[in-house]
């Protein structure tokens, strides 16, 4: 008569079978919107590569962009009033980013604005902040995901 095998040794060998009542995925719904959808950025920025990248982040993140390579095109877009944040350069040819934070003031546009800027000084983020930026960021210094962590927190 065959020897029969133990039944214990059988089970504990086997791959234990997956546990069903709890998912191993947390459920996320497809129909979930992303994070920016609907809000619009304004991005003003005259370098180019810059301004691109934070166009195509954003877009990711279902955020619509507008790029304006100067501080002219930047004044005029920021005049329409269709945007939910900036983002603001400092140094660019034509208007500079505190000549439009100016401008903003003083027609009374609420658009928060986020400084990016290459000038680091104590003075120039006191400066930008007292004109109404919510934010500042030295562009060397700064990731572009942090920047994209800061919109979404504010929208």
């Amino acid at each position: 008569m065959p020897k029969e095998k133990n039944p214990t040794a059988k089970a504990a060998a086997a791959p234990a079978a997956p546990d069903t009542t709890t998912p191993a995925v947390k459920d996320t719904k497809v129909t979930d919107k992303p994070a920016g959808k609907g809000k619009r950025v304004l991005i003003i920025e005259d370098e180019r590569p810059l301004a691109h990248a934070l166009a195509l982040k954003m877009g990711h993140e279902g955020y619509e962009t507008q790029m304006a390579l100067n501080g002219a095109e930047g004044l005029k877009e920021v005049g329409t009033g269709k945007y939910d944040i900036i983002l603001l350069d400092l140094i660019m040819p034509e208007i500079d980013g505190f000549t439009i934070l100016q401008e903003m003031q003083a027609k009374h546009v609420k658009t928060p604005v986020i400084i990016l800027s290459n000038l680091g000084q104590g003075e120039d983020r006191e400066r930008a902040k007292k004109l109404g930026a919510v934010e500042y960021f030295v562009k060397a210094n700064t990731p572009i995901a942090e920047i994209l962590k800061k919109v979404k927190e504010m929208l």
